[in-house]
């Protein structure tokens, strides 16, 4: 298993030739920093430990002008080696990449003082003291010191041992979980194309994957660690990753991903760690992982705050990362992501209840108290926010909170009995009705509050189940009917229906309520001579016309039409050709 530390420490201090003792390699790649005598691109190196595992050095660069770099190396990894010199003792770049660890929350390190072949003991040891106590006061606390000499081997062995020592204790990583390879290199190799390097802090990758990144898609043609071929490489790595395709400009600050899994976000909650949010800049630099964009924030509360970012990013509840205000040469905070989806500010005092709601968030996904929240959401929307999905859904992808999704139920509920009784006539609420009362986004959620209630036409009814027609209403039924008692096929006509106040709404209530037939629009026969017309058809003694069947049912053409195709859909009759029909066996 392959363990990744980076290296911290004031510029000249001896980081890239103690990694040097200690892999036997160059980690400054490039001529101008081998001409220079420092780092200014982030340099990679690897070892085997006593016991056997592997170790990757990621020596990230001490220059002043070079910090954006050295974020871009500290923060993907979990382990710090920090460096400083025993001739020079505390310099202001130390200072400032201790802030930077601090912030970023490591929690793993140790202190490597070097030069000692340069200085007394007495010396060094004060330089030892002064950086433990500095250390101390950090997310790092209280880490074991080696005093070393890369030049002369001198303590090469304790400092070996106890980089086993760290790598033991460093958290496991998870191999299954959605990749997010944050890119800190990208070159071009003739005949293979792009090639991107970066610290896998989670996940697998395989040759053949697609993997996301750009706004586009590309496909792992091979892998590299530590300058081994790999069919695939697993958490925490060092790894380059030869793309075919993908989009163009591909550069650091970007992330390979597991596709579909991310949410790419452009605002987030965050809680600061550092200086109270008071002291805030308004226009800082994001460094998460390798990227590095700029971002507005907005103070909420005492130590949260929201930050606009220039470009989105693929962020998840819980990820740490800093702010840098690159104009004063700082890092006025760390941050940790609580929120990837919040809510706009669109009323008047939204900001002060936002901070109240920050207040209590962890920065630990917690499924349950993300939908106490929200009240409903995708299971994909939590997936991508990091968070676990805390139960089964409801409908479809959807999951909701227990406690909102009873009180959308009794909404529902509420919702159907205020419709009945506002129209007895049409008792039952459209599904898509419900859904705009409830401002839900799928009519698949009201489908599913809806069960236990009796749902027929795409409308949900509740005690009532079948219109309740008002007296005038009735009384016009009614003279509907007893004119056709006396002539059963002769539908009476608009002109009649008008008169009598019957609209198309009161005739299909009027049918529903089993009063009325409607066979057609405008057309109302009594209930059951759809069956006493075929009855009289069938006399006839086999096919038959229109004109045949409109002379026997004593009715017109306005009548006929739709009453014969009502009878071909309810299988009393079927067509023999064009022309004719004849009764089937359910007529006999």
């Amino acid at each position: 298993m392959m363990h990744v530390v980076a290296t911290a420490g004031h510029v000249d201090h001896g980081k890239s030739t103690l990694v040097r003792a200690l892999t036997g390699m160059e980690p400054d790649r490039l001529e101008e920093e081998r001409r220079r005598g420092l780092t200014i691109e982030l340099g990679f190196a690897w070892t085997t430990l006593p016991g056997g595992g592997r170790i990757a050095f990621v020596d990230v660069p001490g220059h002043e002008r070079l910090v954006a770099t050295m974020l871009a190396g500290v923060g993907p990894v979990p382990a710090v080696m920090f460096v400083v010199a025993a001739d020079q003792g505390w310099q202001r770049q130390s200072e400032e990449h201790l802030a930077v660890v601090d912030a970023l929350g490591v929690r793993h390190g140790l202190l490597a003082v070097t030069r000692c072949d340069l200085t007394g003991e007495a010396a060094a040891g004060r330089v030892r003291d002064e950086a433990l106590a500095r250390i101390e006061a950090t997310s790092l606390g209280g880490v074991e010191p080696f005093m070393v000499s890369g030049s002369t081997g001198d303590g090469m062995d304790a400092l070996r041992a106890g980089l086993e020592r760290l790598a033991g204790s460093l958290p496991r990583p998870d191999e299954d979980a959605d990749v997010r390879l944050w890119v800190d290199r990208v070159f071009t190799v003739r005949g293979r194309g792009t090639v991107v390097t970066g610290t896998l802090g989670a996940g697998t990758i395989r040759a053949g994957d697609r993997l996301a990144i750009g706004g586009g898609a590309a496909r792992v043609r091979g892998l590299e660690s530590l300058k081994e071929p790999r069919d695939e490489v697993g958490a925490v790595a060092r790894v380059a990753v030869n793309l075919h395709g993908g989009p163009d400009g591909i550069g650091r600050g970007d992330a390979l991903l597991t596709p579909g899994r991310w949410l790419t976000t452009g605002v987030v909650d965050v809680r600061l760690r550092g200086d109270p949010a008071r002291d805030l800049p308004r226009e800082l630099v994001l460094h998460a992982g390798s990227a590095a964009v700029p971002v507005h924030a907005r103070p909420l509360g005492d130590d949260t705050a929201r930050l606009a970012l220039r470009r989105p990013l693929p962020l998840r509840v819980g990820d740490v990362a800093l702010l840098r205000d690159p104009g004063r040469h700082r890092v006025p905070a760390g941050v940790t992501v609580l929120d990837v989806r919040p809510e706009p500010f669109t009323r008047r005092g939204a900001a002060a209840v936002r901070a109240r709601e920050l207040a209590s968030l962890t920065g630990r996904p917690d499924g349950a108290d993300e939908l106490r929240r929200r009240g409903l959401i995708t299971r994909a929307d939590l997936v991508a926010m990091g968070v676990p999905v805390p139960g089964e859904p409801v409908a479809g992808d959807w999951v909701a909170d227990p406690g909102h999704w009873d009180d959308l139920r009794d909404r529902l509920v509420a919702a159907v009995e205020e419709h009945a009784a506002a129209d007895p006539a049409d008792p039952g609420l459209p599904a898509d009705a419900a859904r705009r009362i409830l401002g839900l986004p799928d009519r698949a959620l009201v489908e599913a509050l809806a069960a236990g209630l009796r749902q027929r036409d795409g409308r949900i009814y509740g005690r009532v189940t079948a219109p309740e027609l008002p007296a005038d209403v009735r009384a016009a039924v009614d003279a509907v009917r007893r004119d056709l008692t006396e002539t059963p096929f002769l539908a009476p006509e608009a002109k009649r229906l008008t008169e009598l106040g019957l609209t198309p709404k009161l005739l299909a209530a009027a049918a529903k309520a089993g009063a009325l037939l409607r066979v057609g629009d405008g057309i109302v026969l009594l209930p059951g001579d759809d069956a006493r017309a075929a009855e009289l058809l069938a006399e006839l003694g086999g096919a038959f016309t229109m004109s045949e069947a409109r002379r026997a049912l004593g009715t017109t053409r306005r009548v006929a039409v739709p009453l014969l195709e009502h009878l071909d859909e309810a299988g009393y009759t079927v067509r023999v050709d064009d022309m004719r029909r004849r009764c089937t066996e359910r007529t006999t």
